[in-house]
């Protein structure tokens, strides 16, 4: 596996990005990885690479850069209330046009990578980056041909750039996973979305996962769910194969 932790330029400054993909055989499809609130660690450069494995150009920006975080801190110990209260802030820092800038510098770095393929792209995206992954397939409808939003949370929104609104330019596969369980992300928003995707005529999947809580993917969080984890990868790496390997 070739890694690399590199600053990439934007207009607001420079944003670390991890990458990682195979050693050999490129040019890989890209995947932009948006993180999920508790920001980078460990736990999502072991999923990015395991993304990686069989076959993709994995990025996984720090998305807090503005801010100047690296990585938030321990949510167990003395300090762990106030590192909840600083993630918190720093979700609530970012927007969508932000991190659409962000997607785009991302794009046009691996435009210039010889082991990215400059072929269909794909998005991934956990929790309060769910909507960054699906409105990137919206405002790169010919580039990001599969995307994912795991437990993502304001997917459906009052706002002109809410997902379920800005879904209609996508033109690629869609795939949601909806945690049965989340104080995030409530149940009744998950009809709207399905209406909005069916209304827009488009390739798209929202599962729910029942019996699984908001953050099952991550094996370090105490909701994780092997079986419901396990599942999530089966379905984004079948999308991926079929969108992104031709």
């Amino acid at each position: 596996m070739v890694e690399q932790q590199i600053d990439i330029a934007t207009a607001d400054g420079k944003m670390s990005t991890f990458i990682c993909h195979p050693e050999r055989g490129g040019p890989y499809p890209v995947v932009l990885f948006f993180m999920d609130a508790p920001g980078i660690r460990e736990e999502l450069r072991d999923m990015a690479r395991r993304l990686a494995a069989p076959g993709y150009y994995v990025m996984l920006p720090n998305m807090y850069y503005r801010e100047g975080v690296e990585e938030i801190g321990s949510f167990v110990g003395p300090d762990a209330q106030a590192v909840r209260e600083k993630m918190f802030a720093l979700m609530a820092s970012l927007d969508i046009p932000m991190v659409m800038a962000d997607a785009d510098a991302l794009l046009a770095h691996a435009a210039e990578d010889p082991a990215a393929s400059k072929g269909p792209a794909g998005a991934i995206g956990y929790c309060m980056s769910g909507r960054y992954a699906l409105s990137a397939a919206a405002r790169h409808p010919d580039r990001v041909k599969a995307a994912a939003s795991l437990y993502g949370v304001r997917l459906v929104t009052d706002q002109p750039d809410s997902p379920h609104k800005t879904c209609a330019a996508v033109a690629g596969e869609l795939y949601v996973a909806w945690a049965e369980t989340d104080h995030y992300a409530p149940l009744e928003e998950l009809p709207p979305l399905r209406e909005a995707f069916e209304a827009a005529g488009l390739n798209a999947e929202v599962e729910l996962y029942k019996g699984a809580e908001h953050g099952f993917a991550f094996p370090q969080r105490a909701a994780y769910n092997r079986d419901a984890a396990e599942r999530h990868w089966e379905r984004l790496f079948a999308m991926f194969g079929r969108n992104l390997t031709r």
